[in-house]
């Protein structure tokens, strides 16, 4: 029997759903979730997300009610625009706003009267998706991919060495300051624990395994198994086993402006890969690949290839989807599948891309949230060229001058203040369009990434993209840094600037992004407190917090923003799981590490549960598949072991096998909400959210929200996609969950 929806039926049917969403709190992670009711139960499908701009969602799902006494189920779609949240592997879908429904013979009037009564629920209701299978779904949905135009792609300096070696690099001319109570002075300009004995001019540097010595900071450094041993004792710790042999010691290569270094143990070793069209250089840890019909050679660096006939160059930038063809075919499981996410179009990348554009977010509590600031001397601020925008030079913190008032940016949260130094509170809104100018030329280009969503009067709600960490989708692969170099600056302190090149950055799948080799473990330096006036500042959110001439002990350490000194950029799968199990590495690949969450910022974060306290979570039967679908048309369909089904007499048939997109638009939506609809949220919704909707939110909240929608038939490529970005999620949220 074929199923019309009466006025009784829908009145009942967007009544209950009312009902549904004011209870409906968070999603659990299973699909398709339901809700019982006295009149019955409302099953909603997975959503498939449309387009995600900033942290605003649109999607669509798929949803049936089962009504008591009714023999079978109504199924019909819906569309939706929300804000999400991110936190770990779990994405928070909140203010959700229903801006179209469809149902079987439904008329224009009904689809209205459910949308209004729907939205203003859905006010006071989230729920909950995987990152895993929302990035997936993304990649059936409309995203921008834009490239950026003013990253730059110069080749560095590229030096190759047949033995094993690690980079000295300096940020320009070597710089001394005094340690306290000593008789050295150190070098600040680096990342590695370099000396000097100011009486006799010895330079030393170490690794915390072993030691060198030199006349000059630019070398040769020679290895020496007699350091002096009162520079050992402010050197080493407990933990570092000084070497009792020469033999294993890593050569020093020096250099005080952008340089990559390509090492090998011995001479390369080529192995052939794809029937002969590759060939790649086996024992180095820099992908080193040779293209056999042409000839050229290629490396990857900082997430960018460069390709040249021999190695004395000269070197040119190849983007990630202008490579030959043959790189598409590298094996995942082969030797250096890795390399898969730097060439564009393959699954490694387009995950990659996806998992850049889902911003990490959270609400930032007012009355915890602070920042002070300190200057080297009176704050001295910079035009950034072209923009109406300034930012403060002598200070670690990035702070903007823009129309007379005072930004920061301190760990992904926007503070203002009407004074450089302050007092500073959380940023309700920020000068989004003066910012946006900030071009990658500028030290302070990442702030760029970095947005305020919402606020209420005691919550801020913040987030960021890996652009605030220097990481960069461009032409459909992941490059660190913009290749511009940033002149530190110097007065009684030390501030470097974040750099592209001589640290020997990479990325691969499974941990994102990773710095130096593993033989250089140890050299980088971080922690150690020399003394002395003089000190060293972090560049801006970069290099893992390593550089400036401090120390750590010489292990593997995962900062959060990239692995030091544990090169595992050229692997597998196999392989580099393995030494991250090893090495104890956690995974933090692009978009997943959240800031908001490490210890020295979680103070300042609200509770979720305070938010969602009046709210009822929704379950999961086990007993339902999560098979039903919606295409971009508002059919709703099933996967039916690979064939599609359509809903029609109250019964599942198989789906015409072509589209018919030629019926006419049977939908015309006015251009916004009926007037009757309450300027402020229900009274039911939680004190921690505003009354009303604050300046500060997203124009683009509201640029879709009415749009008529086409009708037509069956839309089998939309479906399928869908179906398989739904698979793909399933997997990747397995494969997550075994990590754990």
């Amino acid at each position: 029997m074929k199923v019309k929806l009466s006025r009784s039926l829908f009145g009942l049917i967007y009544g209950v759903f009312s009902l549904w969403l004011m209870s409906f709190s968070v999603f659990a992670l299973e699909w398709p979730q339901e809700v019982e009711t006295k009149l019955g139960t409302l099953v909603v499908y997975q959503p498939q997300p449309e387009s995600l701009e900033g942290n605003v969602l649109q999607s669509r799902a798929a949803m049936s009610f089962e009504v008591k006494d009714q023999a079978e189920p109504v199924f019909g779609a819906f569309w939706f625009s929300a804000r999400i949240d991110t936190n770990d592997d779990v994405t928070t879908v909140r203010n959700i706003q229903v801006t179209e429904v469809r149902w079987p013979s439904s008329t224009e009037e009904d689809q209205q009267t459910f949308t209004d009564t729907v939205s203003e629920a859905l006010a006071s209701t989230s729920f909950e998706i995987s990152m895993a299978r929302l990035s997936a779904s993304l990649e059936t949905a409309d995203q921008v991919k834009r490239s950026l135009d003013n990253i730059k792609n110069d080749a560095p300096e590229i030096i190759f060495s047949s033995r094993l070696s690690v980079l000295l690099s300096y940020d320009g001319e070597p710089q001394f300051r005094d340690i306290d109570n000593s008789d050295y002075e150190r070098i600040l300009n680096t990342p590695f624990a370099v000396a000097r004995d100011k009486k006799s001019k010895k330079l030393y540097l170490s690794s915390g395994t072993y030691w060198y010595v030199a006349d000059d900071p630019m070398g040769p450094w020679q290895v020496t198994l007699y350091p002096p041993e009162d520079l050992v004792s402010m050197v080493n710790t407990e933990d570092d086993e000084p070497a009792k042999s020469t033999a294993n010691a890593p050569h020093i290569i020096t250099s005080d402006e952008p340089t990559e270094l390509v090492s090998t143990d011995g001479a390369p070793k080529w192995l052939s890969l794809i029937d002969g069209k590759l060939l790649y250089v086996s024992n180095t840890e820099t992908p080193w690949i040779r293209e056999t019909s042409s000839g050229d050679m290629y490396v990857l660096l900082s997430g960018r290839w460069f390709k040249s006939k021999k190695q004395a160059g000269p070197w040119a930038f190849v983007r990630g989807d202008k490579l030959p063809e043959s790189f598409n075919d590298i094996p995942p499981e082969s030797d250096i599948g890795g390399l898969r996410v730097s060439v564009a179009g393959t699954d490694e990348a387009n995950q990659a891309m996806l998992d850049a554009q889902i911003p990490q977010t959270a609400a930032i509590k007012r009355d915890e949230a602070k920042l002070e600031v300190e200057y080297d001397g009176e704050p001295k601020f910079e035009a950034v060229t072209g923009t109406a925008v300034s930012y403060a030079v002598n200070t670690s913190t990035q702070v903007l001058l823009i129309n007379k008032v005072y930004y920061a940016v301190d760990n992904g949260v926007w503070f203002t203040s009407k004074t450089a130094k302050g007092p500073w509170i959380v940023a309700d809104e920020i000068p989004n369009e003066e910012i946006a100018q900030i071009p990658a030329s500028s030290p302070v280009y990442n702030t760029t990434y970095v947005q305020v969503y919402d606020s209420t009067p005691e919550v801020v709600y913040v987030g960021y993209t890996p652009g605030y960490m220097w990481s960069y989708p461009y032409y459909g692969v992941p490059i660190y840094g913009t290749g511009w170099y940033y002149p530190p600056y110097w007065g009684r302190y030390y501030y470097p600037r974040p750099p592209t090149w001589g640290l020997h950055v990479g990325y691969n799948p499974w941990t994102g992004w990773n710095v130096g080799v593993t033989w250089s473990n140890g050299f980088f330096r971080a922690g150690v407190v020399w003394g002395g006036g003089y000190g060293y500042h972090r560049p801006y959110r970069c290099c893992g917090g390593y550089y400036g001439g401090g120390y750590r002990r010489p292990v593997v350490i995962n900062t959060g923003d990239i692995n030091i000194g544990n090169s595992i950029n050229v692997g597998n799968r196999t392989k580099i799981s393995n030494r991250m199990n090893k090495a104890n590495i956690d995974g933090n690949r692009v978009g997943r590490d959240n800031l908001y969450q490490r210890p020295a910022t979680r103070d300042r974060l609200a509770s979720p549960a305070i938010a969602n306290q009046n709210l009822k979570k929704a379950t999961h039967n086990k007993n339902r598949t999560n098979d039903v679908f919606a295409d971009k048309h508002g059919n709703v369909a099933r996967d039916n072991q690979g064939k599609w089904e359509n809903r029609s007499d109250g019964k599942w048939n198989t789906a015409p096998s072509t589209r018919d997109l030629s019926k006419p638009s049977s939908v015309s939506k006015p251009s916004t909400l009926p007037s009757s609809r309450p300027s402020t949220q229900p009274t039911s919704r939680p004190s921690t959210m505003p009354s009303s909707r604050p300046t500060t939110r997203p124009s683009n909240m509201n640029n879709s929200i009415n749009r008529s929608r086409p009708t037509g038939g069956f839309d089998h490529q939309s479906l399928n996609r869908s179906r398989q970005a739904r698979q793909s999620g399933m997997a990747r949220e397995g494969h997550a969950r075994g990590r754990r």
